[in-house]
Formats: structure tokens, C-alpha cells, sequence
């Protein structure tokens, strides 16, 4: 195993964790910048408002984009254990 391959391990690695991550964190953030317009708009300074809106965001993001976030990572998995024997030589 050389450095150049641990290198691109790892680079794939952090690729496939923005890759997964992305579609949650993405819905997120949108869902809490409109609450927080909504909040400024109407001076409602509730802290637990968001909290609702955004379990129910995440939940259909997690429903819509779980295949493919699904098929990502065990995309990424099989590459992993197909290139094992290439290593230990």
C-alpha cells in the first residue's frame, strides 16, 4: 500500500461523507433561514419553533434522498472490498 493510495482513500471517503451529508444539512439550513425570516418578520423570539419544522424537513429529506444516499455508500463500500486484494500485494 502506498501513500498515494491512502491519499485517495481517504479523499473518497470525505467526497462520499459531503455527499451523504449534503441533502440533510442542505434542508437544514434552508428550513431554518425562512424560520428565522419568518421570526424577524414577526418579532416571535421562540426558540422551540424551529425544532418542529425542521424534524419534519429532515424526516422527508431522509425519505426522498435515502435510496440514493443508500446506493452511494454501498457503492463506495463494494469499491472498497473489490480493491482489497490490489492492496496487500
Amino acid at each position: 500500500m502506498t501513500d498515494q493510495t491512502v491519499i485517495d482513500l481517504g479523499s473518497q471517503a470525505i467526497m462520499v461523507t459531503m455527499q451523504v451529508a449534503a441533502p440533510v444539512l442542505l434542508t437544514t439550513m434552508v428550513i431554518g433561514v425562512i424560520i428565522s425570516i419568518f421570526q424577524a418578520a414577526t418579532q416571535i423570539n421562540e426558540q422551540t419553533l424551529t425544532f418542529i419544522p425542521k424534524i419534519i424537513a429532515i424526516t422527508a429529506a431522509m425519505i426522498v434522498c435515502g435510496p440514493w444516499i443508500l446506493q452511494v455508500m454501498m457503492g463506495f463500500t463494494k469499491e472498497i472490498f473489490n480493491g482489497i486484494p490490489g492492496i496487500t500485494h
